[in-house]
């Protein structure tokens, strides 16, 4: 009720929340249709967040059909307005030509600028982009600093990278430690496939004390999501141990 008193006043902020409210059925019954009307009432007034969530409903084609150069567009005027969100989405509509001719120089850009303000998944990207030498140099320094900086904000794909990164001595010195550091915290948020490498370390008594118990715990919690190897090498200790 009281939203709408704002809203009537043309408060863009109110809209927003009232969009919101719309998209996930808080106080009212779930319409995405209204809650696009309400993101684009306020995107139409140069709020960024909700020009950011409108690029976000034409690209899935959530309450409005599906188009994938409008959602480009809102995303570039919201991007323009420094929304890390748009720039991180912008960067993927670039990079796969999704509503705009490809180009990986525009990705990295946009990239750039979203890492710059901390966004972990544009930050993971530049890592691999600067690994592979995919629109920039290569340089290995460069894709473990942005590595690092996903990684220390709990980002588990990057963490399970960085482990990996550590272990085989890839862009890095060798080192088992740091390495079951990470594959550690990736572990302790479900990713399976450091779980499998985590139980892998404990098995060979490799940057950890051998501990044939903890193996096996990470190798169930890998194998519970589907994770073929640890799967397998459980399935071995079984065999190994007369079971």
């Amino acid at each position: 009720m009281w939203y709408r008193k704002a809203v009537e006043q043309e408060y863009v902020e109110a809209m927003v929340v009232l969009g919101g409210c719309y998209a996930h059925g808080w106080g009212v019954p779930e319409d995405k249709v209204e809650a696009v009307m309400w993101l684009h009432k306020a995107a139409k007034q140069g709020h960024a967040e909700a020009q950011a969530l409108l690029g976000d409903c034409y690209f899935e084609g959530i309450g409005i059909p599906e188009d994938k150069e409008e959602a480009v567009k809102w995303f570039h005027k919201a991007a323009e307005q420094e929304n890390a969100d748009a720039q991180y989405n912008l960067g993927n509509c670039y990079l796969h030509g999704w509503g705009v001719l490809e180009d990986n120089e525009a990705a990295i850009k946009w990239w750039h600028k979203a890492a710059e303000q901390g966004y972990g998944k544009a930050q993971h990207n530049l890592g691999v982009c600067y690994a592979h030498g995919w629109g920039v140099p290569e340089d290995n320094e460069a894709a473990i600093k942005w590595w690092h900086k996903a990684a220390e904000q709990g980002y588990a794909e990057t963490q399970n990278f960085l482990g990996q990164r550590y272990f085989y001595g890839i862009g890095v010195p060798e080192n088992k430690t740091e390495s079951v550091k990470w594959f550690s915290k990736a572990a302790e948020q479900g990713y399976a496939e450091a779980q499998f490498s985590l139980g892998v370390c404990y098995f060979d008594g490799v940057g950890v004390p051998k501990d044939n118990e903890a193996a096996i715990k990470w190798w169930r919690k890998a194998a519970e999501q589907g994770y073929t190897e640890a799967l397998k090498r459980i399935e071995e200790e079984r065999s190994h141990n007369g079971e």
